[in-house]
């Protein structure tokens, strides 16, 4: 177990390093890059122009300046936002903790309503609820995440409901297939044949079965919480790391940029890791 342990954390420190050089590279390389607002100013003289153009020479070299960032931040020196004039360790305080109970919330009402949906179908046993539910899903699985942002919106809801409508279907399709599955099992059968209730059946035969899948998948939706906060944030005007992360974007801010896109892959890593070594554990004999 330590050694899985020990893969899977130089798996995720590898994978955060690389998603930050790539996200970096395609700031570095897009049109625009090494362009400022202030050279515009009429008002400026050209040493002041060259002194700007100067002061963004380093991130020309993208190899040199992401191992520089990389190297500081080992040390707790995140850098200084260029566009915000801020040290990103404070922004970074700033919005984390936004972003984590706007996704927390949404997380809870996609568990929540799935976690319903799911016991309904398997209480009534009615082709019509489970249609239903499949039918809502599906459409919810069809929309993008920034339409269901825009929605929300144009409803005046809160942001974390576009985070639950995003993960729920996601969540309710694999409920679904794991309670399908052991319907079919033989101490399932043997209950029904012993009258036991159906709200106890679900309780004590259904879910002591499949409750290390659902701590497998609840670390897979927390990955997803957090990677659709960042469209909703930034539709919804929420301060928080995703419209953070967006507006870093629009500045090519990569001091900002660079760190937000490391935090952000290594949470998604963190909780897929969590999730499979829960399933290796599932699979590895008693």
């Amino acid at each position: 177990m330590r050694t899985a342990i020990l893969h899977r954390l130089t798996l995720a420190a590898m994978t955060v390093v690389a998603g930050g050089l790539i996200s970096a590279t395609l700031v570095r390389y897009a049109p625009g890059f090494g362009t400022d607002e202030r050279q515009l100013d009429a008002r400026l003289s050209s040493d002041s122009i060259q002194a700007i153009r100067n002061a963004n020479s380093e991130e020309r070299n993208i190899l040199h300046f992401y191992a520089g960032c990389v190297r500081r931040a080992l040390h707790g020196d995140f850098g200084e936002s260029r566009s915000l004039n801020r040290p990103v360790r404070q922004l970074l305080q700033e919005r984390a903790p936004v972003t984590l109970a706007v996704a927390g919330r949404g997380l809870g009402l996609a568990w929540g309503m799935a976690a319903l949906a799911v016991f309904a179908a398997w209480l009534f046993r009615t082709p019509a609820v489970g249609l239903t539910a499949t039918f809502i899903s599906g459409i919810l699985l069809c929309l993008p995440a920034g339409v269901l942002a825009l929605l929300s919106i144009l409803v005046n809801a809160p942001g974390y409901l576009a985070i639950g409508l995003i993960v729920f279907p996601k969540v309710f399709r694999y409920l679904s297939n794991l309670v399908a599955g052991v319907r079919q099992m033989p101490h399932i059968t043997t209950a029904y044949a012993k009258g036991v209730p159906e709200p106890a059946m679900f309780f004590r035969h259904v879910v002591p079965v499949i409750k290390r899948e659902v701590l497998a998948l609840a670390g897979v939706s927390i990955g997803i919480a957090i990677s659709a906060a960042i469209p909703v944030e930034a539709l919804c005007g929420i301060p928080g790391i995703g419209q953070l992360a967006w507006q870093s974007a629009l500045a090519r801010d990569l001091p900002l940029l660079i760190n937000i896109s490391m935090l952000v892959i290594a949470c998604v890593v963190v909780a897929n890791s969590g999730a499979d070594l829960l399933s290796e554990e599932r699979r590895q004999p008693a």
